[in-house]
């Protein structure tokens, strides 16, 4: 007989936070398959994720990184949609919302935010379907070309301290914090 817990273990230990060099961002490696994913793998829960190794890069992201000239940093609150280009998160295998049905969900915690950074990172943590959740929605540093086109020309319009309206790219519909 096959005990499930024990293969859980064993899957768990495949996996291991690294961090990325040219991003300044923690990302998922699979050290059997040898892939990795910006978003932590479906199969494992927080807590089995916290327990990783390399886990210090999830929680020391924010300080580690910093804002090189021409860069800027942001945190974003994700909600995919059917149309999405990875229609999947960390708390949905399967979504099938409409994009005017995510928007609608944006609109609601944009009203709950209300100006309050505070609260956009609470709701990251619990709401957003990006793997940067983890970080309450901190995406860390980047600079031109390293983030799709439409998010990239919205998060440098924002002053430091600005919120997005809602922002449309082929990941789904965010709401933006410009953070540095």
């Amino acid at each position: 007989m096959t005990d499930p817990f024990r293969n859980k273990i064993q899957f768990s230990q495949t996996w291991e936070i690294r961090m990325s060099s040219s991003r300044k961002l923690p990302y998922f490696f699979n050290t059997e398959t040898k892939t990795s994913s910006w978003d932590p793998p479906e199969e494992l829960t927080e807590e089995e994720i916290s327990k990783l190794p390399g886990n210090e890069f999830l929680s020391n992201a924010k300080t580690t990184s910093t804002v090189a000239s021409g860069q800027v940093r942001a945190s974003h609150l994700l909600i995919k949609h059917r149309g999405s280009r990875r229609p999947s998160s960390w708390k949905e295998e399967n979504i099938t919302r409409s994009q005017e049905e995510a928007e609608t969900i944006l609109r609601d915690l944009q009203k709950q935010i209300n100006g309050d950074h505070t609260k956009f990172a609470e709701l990251a943590k619990i709401h957003s379907d990006c793997s940067s959740h983890a970080r309450k929605g901190d995406l860390g540093a980047f600079g031109k070309g390293q983030m799709q086109k439409a998010f990239e020309d919205a998060t440098y319009k924002l002053k430091v301290g600005e919120m997005s309206d809602i922002v449309s790219t082929d990941s789904g519909v965010h709401l933006i914090l410009r953070t540095e």
